[in-house]
């Protein structure tokens, strides 16, 4: 029985003292950052977070929190959140824009006024805004654009048909997304693609899922059932973030395999993986968002700590391409 209680007494002191030396390390934190996505519950996201705490690992006087619109792309709820960081005396700002004009007028003048640095990842703000940020990291945007628009103008042939899904109708990175396709299939960025044009979009198209896992999973859904259906092409992750998209898409994998069903996506998030091993997507180009956080991260810290700004504006991270022949090597998750 002493024994017992010894190794009782043992593990309550262990578990003590560990909880001691976690919070002093957190509260003895200098610097907080505050990382916000467009959305809270998205793994892209999630790993732009676990990016900024590989940083803080390095840096005992720093820590991360983590913040977004709950459950899709909210301009408002974003906007409140970074608001109520502003209020809990958050040190810094790593943000991933939905809507420009709305962020800026509703918390970022705020931030400004502060001295809050603000550093933006994966959408920026729009080019009259850049007053209110150090600079952005992540994908140039436009050229992610062309990259799904190269693929399907070299690879598809029995159709000139697409249709481009993005979320809000706002976000600043997913237009340049569309206009990087347009631009691939067209030549041109401006111009909805129409009967001028070697391709063409869809009547219903483009569609917009505000982020919303279901309504992009059925948009998706009903393009592809249509008779003749066109190339569809997803800016950013959405249907495929849905965790219902295996069981939904099975019943079109041999219309995939054949090609008479394309689905071209943005992102490479580990659901996103599993389909397309299944063979239900048919290439996925995947961003770096684990180092969009780390590299982020690392310049606000450099600047709150030693008054260092970024060497450059734009510091533009690479992207790759998944497809069910390289789908276990073409990328890592975190």
């Amino acid at each position: 029985m002493r024994n017992k209680a010894q190794n009782s007494s043992f593990w309550l002191l262990f578990l003590f003292n560990l909880f001691l030396v976690l919070f002093s390390f957190t509260s003895n934190a200098s610097y907080t950052i505050g990382v916000i996505g467009k959305t809270k519950n998205d793994s892209f996201y999630i790993q732009s977070f676990k990016g900024c705490e590989s940083v803080a690992k390095n840096h005992p006087d720093l820590r991360c929190i983590y913040e977004g619109a709950d459950d899709f792309q909210d301009i408002r709820g974003q906007t409140l959140k970074i608001n109520r960081l502003i209020e809990s005396g958050v040190n810094a700002l790593l943000i991933s824009v939905t809507d420009s004009d709305y962020l800026v007028n509703g918390a970022l003048k705020r931030a400004f006024e502060l001295d809050i640095p603000v550093i933006t990842f994966d959408s920026d703000l729009l080019p009259q805004h850049h007053d209110y940020r150090l600079a952005y990291v992540g994908t140039n945007n436009f050229d992610f654009g062309v990259a799904l628009g190269e693929y399907v103008k070299n690879n598809i042939k029995h159709t000139n048909s697409v249709c481009l899904q993005s979320g809000h109708p706002s976000t600043p990175n997913l237009n340049q997304r569309i206009k990087g396709v347009r631009h691939a299939l067209s030549g041109q960025s401006l111009q909805r693609l129409n009967d001028d044009y070697q391709w063409q979009e869809h009547e219903l198209c483009p569609v917009y899922s505000l982020g919303k896992r279901g309504l992009a999973l059925s948009q998706l859904v009903g393009k592809i059932k249509l008779d003749a259906p066109p190339v569809f092409i997803a800016v950013a992750g959405f249907a495929q973030f849905n965790p219902r998209y295996i069981d939904q898409l099975n019943q079109f994998k041999s219309k995939i395999k054949s090609g008479d069903i394309v689905i071209v996506s943005a992102d490479t998030e580990e659901l996103q993986l599993s389909a397309l091993s299944k063979g239900l997507s048919t290439v996925n180009i995947g961003q770096k968002p684990f180092d969009m956080g780390k590299q982020g991260a690392e310049y606000l810290y450099q600047y709150l700590k030693h008054n260092v700004k970024p060497e450059q504006e734009f510091t533009y991270l690479g992207f790759h391409y998944c497809d069910k022949q390289n789908v276990d090597t073409c990328t890592v998750n975190y």
